[in-house]
């Protein structure tokens, strides 16, 4: 909406669960500027059909809700009060469908971190994504998702998988991970190697060929691709989960991982 006509605020906010002063000032284009699309949110908050949510970001309250009670959705926030936001983590796994648990946390890669938000009963943490996956490699792996009329960006499944094996304390731990992640429909086999060079781990090699083994006919994973894994695995035994002792060695891959994860699932390939 930066070029046209001015529009209706009424009709901005119907179109808008969630939006900056920015995004409003380009749309409704009064003839005082920024101040003056200021000055007129002012009015709809003073009228109970907007509300603050952090410093330049409003949600649309519902007719007929009260505003102190009504919680905006914190993706729709998350994006407004950064425009590059990249949700990962949970939060990707969320926005795609495969999450077993809903989480008020919400993390999201930004060019530049602040400290968090927290509002409404949720908490909005901005981080920087990890170094291979800056500059030109920052699109690698992301896709768009609709919510609620605003596309937003995220980490793909096949990120989503190898980022969340590093770093299971950001997906609920390495047990609702391989869960979620399991209900993936697909998995792009050749994108998550390219992500795997990427990164260049060889327990990440290892853990992401012990995941698709154990789900290799709901992937359709060629044998010849888990050999090609298994090439990077660590030279010595390493643990999945680094703070966790004990577990079964899985020597294909150089892997100790807890027997409560391998009951859960044995191979399933031929």
């Amino acid at each position: 909406m930066s070029s046209g006509l001015p529009v209706e605020t009424a009709d901005f906010l119907q179109t808008h669960p969630v939006f900056s002063l920015d995004e409003a000032a380009r749309a409704l284009k009064p003839a005082g500027g920024r101040d003056a699309a200021f000055e007129r949110l002012m009015y709809y908050v003073e009228k109970g059909r907007l509300k603050p949510v952090s410093r330049g970001v409003y949600a649309t309250v519902p007719p007929g809700t009260d505003p102190r009670k009504f919680r905006p959705d914190r993706f729709l926030v998350a994006a407004s009060v950064r425009p590059d936001a990249v949700f990962c983590y949970h939060a990707a796994l969320e926005l795609l469908g495969a999450a077993h648990s809903e989480w008020t946390r919400c993390d999201l890669f930004t060019r530049r971190r602040r400290p968090p938000l927290v509002t409404d009963g949720f908490r909005l943490e901005f981080l920087t994504a990890p170094p291979p996956f800056r500059a030109r490699r920052a699109a690698l792996g992301v896709r768009e998702v609709d919510r609620l009329g605003r596309l937003l960006r995220l980490t793909g499944p096949e990120r989503t998988l190898a980022e969340g094996l590093r770093r299971p304390d950001r997906v609920g731990g390495l047990e609702e991970l391989v869960e979620s992640a399991a209900g993936f429909p697909t998995l792009d086999l050749r994108l998550l190697r390219r992500i795997l060079r990427a990164y260049d781990e060889r327990s990440l090699w290892a853990v992401v060929g012990w995941f698709l083994e154990t789900h290799q006919k709901a992937f359709a994973v060629p044998q010849g691709y888990l050999v090609g894994l298994a090439r990077h695995r660590p030279a010595s035994p390493q643990y999945v989960l680094r703070d966790h002792r004990g577990g079964s060695l899985l020597k294909r891959w150089n892997l100790i991982v807890p027997d409560s994860l391998l009951r859960r699932g044995e191979p399933d390939g031929p």
